[in-house]
């Protein structure tokens, strides 16, 4: 018997393969960009091969995971798609740093409902930006195209780094002791943490972010990607081979939640909020929000991406070996005793 039923397609069911083709031929010029020497094969296979070389004695790997969080709100509100694929990076990459880790390769996971081939060309080249800014290779990744899962235009985005350390050089803050110094790096902007409440703000402010804010568009000031801190901290760790005590990302939970990580029971971190100048862009978020001192240092990293502890006598030349690679330095405290009742990190 013959069926009327009208013969079904995969496309029929809303998913694409001739555009997940067309994606993936973009996708490889802007990987080849990131290979390293260690990668075996290229993007297409089931599993990724990298080959550790012969340049570990005792190599320890170190991976990390992580998302974009609510910033991609605002990349789909603003039609802005090309520097969310470096937070992904900047946000894995940076965490297995701070254990003293070089990132080696990342992988990504996009899904969409309906996959829109430029959207996510310029999410995957924001990708292999982050990647070439840390010296990682993008050696491989996953498209999934799902549809009814996500609303139209809007995606998904997910990520992990692995990396290697020697197993001697592992940064974990064990030898962090009261009377070393507390460096601060300069975040780029808000990086990927606190957008649920930046978003918050934007509704009630209602700002145009189109206006000019500081010399630039405030969307582009307020979707800056995150700083990657690799390259110049790795030519920290070889010049000054355990100069670095204890690294902190500061992620979600900023500053008084992210530095007592590295911190052994009995220490506190004392910072200064002083030390360094309140960024334009979290001068408008206090006060267009309202929001409390503490509450920006708990949401926000405030213009310090990464915490760097030294020893009082490796102070001044962290930081200038750090400034000449690039980064802005701010000396914003100190480790001390920590007394009864004490928070493990104060902003004050």
């Amino acid at each position: 018997m013959t069926s009327h039923n009208p013969s079904l397609s995969y496309r029929d069911a809303g998913v694409d393969i001739e555009a997940g083709d067309a994606l993936v031929d973009r996708i490889k010029p802007l990987a080849r960009r990131t290979l390293r020497p260690e990668v075996l094969g290229g993007i297409g296979g089931f599993g990724a091969l990298f080959e550790l070389t012969g340049k570990y004695r005792e190599p320890v790997l170190v991976s990390g995971t992580d998302g974009v969080g609510t910033k991609l709100k605002l990349a789909f509100q603003l039609n802005k798609h090309d520097t969310v694929g470096q937070d992904l990076v900047a946000m894995s990459v940076n965490d297995i740093l701070v254990q003293g880790a070089e990132p080696l390769f990342f992988l990504d996971y996009f899904a969409c409902g309906k996959l829109e081939v430029e959207t996510a060309a310029d999410v995957v080249g924001g990708i292999a930006r982050g990647c070439e800014l840390a010296g990682c290779a993008l050696i491989g990744g996953e498209t999934a195209e799902m549809p009814g899962m996500y609303p139209p235009g809007e995606y998904d985005l997910a990520g992990f780094a692995v990396g290697a350390v020697e197993k001697a050089e592992i940064i974990d803050g064990s030898r962090i002791v009261p009377g070393d110094v507390v460096l601060g790096l300069a975040s780029s902007g808000a990086h990927s943490n606190g957008y649920s409440l930046i978003r918050k703000i934007i509704d009630l402010a209602q700002p145009d972010l189109a206006a000019d804010f500081q010399g630039r568009p405030m969307r582009d000031v307020i979707l800056e990607p995150t700083r990657i801190y690799v390259k110049p901290l790795l030519a920290m760790f070889k010049a000054h081979p355990g100069m670095v005590k204890g690294l902190a990302h500061i992620t979600g939970g900023g500053l008084t939640e992210n530095v007592p990580r590295i911190l052994a029971d009995g220490l506190a971190a004392e910072i200064d909020a002083g030390a360094w100048p309140l960024p334009p862009l979290f001068q408008w978020l206090r006060e267009a929000g309202n929001v409390d001192a503490q509450e920006m240092y708990r949401v926000f990293n405030c213009g310090i991406g990464m915490v760097v502890v030294v020893s009082a006598d490796d102070a001044a030349a962290a930081a200038a070996h750090l400034k000449a690679s690039g980064e802005t330095v701010f000396s914003i405290g100190r480790i001390v005793p920590r007394q009864p009742g004490q928070a493990p990190t104060v902003v004050a």
